[in-house]
């Protein structure tokens, strides 16, 4: 235990000698370590961001729309627009086999809501109580719409977070009433807050049954009364996302007279295959970072490496003298090695820490929307620590075995 701490108080000791040199090669390991976890500490952050905001958004969800079908060759017609029709959504429901939930949707957002103590704009959206099973739409009390109100074509409405601040300042909204338009609507539901409330438009959004929609307003650009603003659907599994995607091409084309190989007269949104891509990119850019943090240890260690042959070659005469006193070979080999590793040990503990700190410091920012603040991902510190002890091990190995495999005498002649 003596010999162990001898060798530590003379290995403290000749880096402190040369304070500038262990410094410059302790930071050059600090950095890349803490630059390594700090990047892929972004990258998470961001990936994290991306999948809270598709996870206000719902599960597993393709967003549909109408689209414009492409002139055919030969014919002097330009481009022919088309919305979607409730048949299209009923024909989906029955027919679609991958699809498991869809809804229709009528959006406006040019009504007027006005409530006993103020008033607001905001978009109104008319759509099946199934809806709620689609999006993520959490209740902060009272109910969300039903069948009998859809069926029966109540004029009821569940108002977004915001809307119900804006319309119901520091006051009860559950069972109070709206006029959207001079049209008379029971508040029965008030939604939970869905992340921020001034960059998410559910917050300010108003919810009323599609049929009583239908009846009062309509949408503004219908070509028929049949036509609706979009459709949101639910594949059977994850894994039937693109059936689902081909099953839905399918009807709306037969239904409005263009080809289903023609992707370019389909308008749609397939979020599964967005956060697939997404999850590949992240993934690609964790690989390619943790191999140029690799990249960056192994430099680190080259240069150890080199500082330590220095050492040795600095202190020859010390080494010949100390083995001509009886200093062992493993006891020379121990103090060169562990030069070595308590440079490499305490430069990459320093960049950890260092990359800690400044993402706990920038934790406490409000990030922009979409990022969520960067974290320390486990697998990269981990990968950082096993690279770091084998740059130890290396870097301190060599230089440690040329110094003991050094002849006393010729050490002492060295000038």
């Amino acid at each position: 235990m003596r010999m162990v701490l001898d060798i530590c108080g003379q290995v403290l000791r000749t880096l402190w000698a040369h304070k500038l040199r262990s410094f410059l090669t302790m930071f050059g390991i600090a950095w890349g370590v803490g630059s390594l976890l700090m990047l892929v500490g972004l990258g998470e952050g961001f990936r994290s961001g991306q999948v809270k905001n598709m996870a206000n958004i719902g599960q597993n969800i393709i967003f549909v729309w109408g689209g414009q079908i492409p002139a055919v060759v030969g014919q002097h017609q330009g481009m022919r627009p088309y919305f979607l029709t409730y048949k299209d959504y009923l024909d989906i429901k029955n027919q679609a086999r991958s699809v498991r939930n869809v809804a229709p949707l009528i959006n406006r957002s040019d009504l007027r809501a006005v409530s006993d103590f103020a008033s607001s704009s905001g978009s109104v959206t008319g759509s099946t109580p199934n809806y709620a099973e689609i999006r993520y739409l959490p209740l902060g009390e009272g109910r969300w719409l039903n069948e009998g109100d859809e069926q029966q074509r109540r004029t009821v409405c569940v108002l977004g977070y915001q809307m119900m601040r804006n319309l119901f300042p520091g006051r009860p909204a559950i069972g109070s009433f709206i006029l959207l338009n001079g049209v008379r609507f029971e508040v029965v539901g008030v939604l939970a807050n869905i992340g921020r409330e001034e960059n998410n438009m559910n917050n300010v959004r108003i919810y009323v049954p599609f049929s009583t929609m239908r009846m009062f307003f309509p949408m503004k650009t219908a070509q028929t009364p049949d036509d609706i603003s979009g459709l949101n659907l639910q594949p059977l599994s994850r894994e039937l996302h693109a059936a689902a995607v081909e099953d839905t091409r399918k009807i709306i084309a037969r239904n409005h007279g263009f080809d289903p190989s023609n992707t370019d007269a389909f308008e749609s949104w397939d979020t599964i295959k967005s956060t697939e891509t997404v999850g590949k990119i992240f993934t690609a850019m964790d690989v390619f970072l943790g191999g140029v943090g690799l990249v960056t240890l192994m430099l680190g260690a080259i240069g150890i490496i080199n500082i330590m042959l220095v050492s040795v070659t600095e202190r020859t005469r010390e080494i010949g003298l100390m083995k001509a006193v009886g200093a062992t070979n493993r006891s020379i080999m121990t103090q060169f090695f562990l030069e070595g590793a308590f440079l490499t040990a305490l430069s990459g503990g320093l960049g950890i820490g260092g990359s800690a700190a400044l993402m706990k410091v920038m934790s406490s920012f409000q990030p922009p929307n979409g990022f969520d603040p960067p974290h320390m991902v486990p697998a990269s510190a981990a990968l950082a620590v096993i690279s770091l002890s084998l740059a130890g091990i290396i870097a301190g190995l060599y230089p440690a075995r040329k110094a003991a495999l050094m002849q006393p005498v010729e050490a002492l002649r060295k000038e």
